[in-house]
């Protein structure tokens, strides 16, 4: 192990993602759910800056309201640094400053891009040479979403969603983000996802227990056409995320009125992602959505994942 860089600050860049397709399997005995999911990164970046430190920190910065978000040992980005720390026997700790971007608990995986920033900020910084597929499973120990936040791109996971599989993509896609001004609990949208299933069981298939992504999808992202993904969107997760967040309703109907090809939720929400035909109908839906006075953000995927930036 060497010391090079301590005297330093790296800085690694770490993109959101949004599930394209995502289906969910049925309730297992430990109360989780296997999925099938294709994700796409895209350019709304959290960044990650780690400098030395005797002990393990991090604070927040950017243009989101962090207020709500963990400084302890149960934030997702210290939990990494510690691990890396724990696995290659290095004595010291880190500062982590986390600039925001990515809405908090927003179903774009902000904390997960974190994570994925900081094992390699760290690994970096420390000089521990851990490896690229060493990380990658360190990552997987930290959350599902965390190594595709580490590989960015276009890819499909399937098991808890970090069992990862390269998807070739053509081009770029052009989406519209409506950030939410509340997060919700991913757990409790799957709870509420099992009541949906139970309380429809007379009226919907039953769910399988090792899902897949449709072929379909996977043939829209390599003829890189939006309007035949836009076609093949879907999200099991959509209908919960919809009942306990009724005001997303609305949003997706001002969306799709001004000229979005489809409009999904983004994981369990309460994000929501518009796929535009081009760039120029990417601009008007922006105009029309920020006229509606919604908080909107245009993104382009798929884009590369967690990376030293150099200075």
């Amino acid at each position: 192990m060497t010391n090079r860089g301590l005297t330093k600050t790296v800085h690694v860049r770490a993109p959101g993602k949004i599930n394209v397709f995502l289906k969910v399997g049925a309730v297992m005995d430990d109360g989780y759910h296997d999925v099938a999911t294709a994700y796409q990164a895209v350019s709304l970046y959290e960044d990650v800056y780690a400098s030395p430190a005797s002990d393990f920190s991090v604070e927040f910065g950017g243009h989101i309201d962090t207020s709500s978000l963990e400084t302890d040992g149960s934030n997702l980005a210290i939990r990494a640094a510690r691990l890396l720390a724990r696995k290659t026997g290095y004595r010291e700790g880190v500062r982590l400053t986390i600039d925001k971007n990515v809405p908090i608990a927003g179903g774009m995986g902000g904390g997960s891009a974190d994570a994925a920033a900081t094992l390699l900020a760290c690994d970096t910084l420390w000089g521990t040479d851990v490896g690229r597929e060493e990380l990658l499973t360190l990552a997987s120990e930290l959350g599902a979403d965390v190594p595709f936040a580490f590989t960015g791109g276009t890819a499909i996971g399937t098991g808890r969603g970090d069992q990862l599989s390269p998807a070739l993509a053509k081009g770029q896609f052009h989406w519209i983000l409506v950030l939410p001004d509340h997060g919700v609990s991913t757990p409790e949208v799957y709870r509420e996802l099992d009541r949906h299933r139970e309380r429809h069981s007379q009226d919907i298939f039953p769910a399988r227990g090792q899902p897949t992504v449709d072929a379909d999808v996977l043939q829209a992202l390599r003829a890189g056409d939006p309007h035949m993904l836009a076609e093949s969107l879907h999200n099991d997760l959509q209908a919960p995320a919809l009942h306990l967040s009724p005001g997303l309703a609305a949003v997706l109907e001002v969306g799709e009125e001004n000229g979005a090809l489809a409009g999904l939720v983004s994981g369990s929400g309460p994000t929501v992602a518009f796929l535009a035909a081009d760039i120029d109908g990417a601009l008007e839906l922006q105009i029309a959505l920020s006229a509606a006075r919604y908080h909107v953000v245009r993104v382009t995927g798929p884009v590369a994942g967690a990376r030293v930036v150099g200075d």
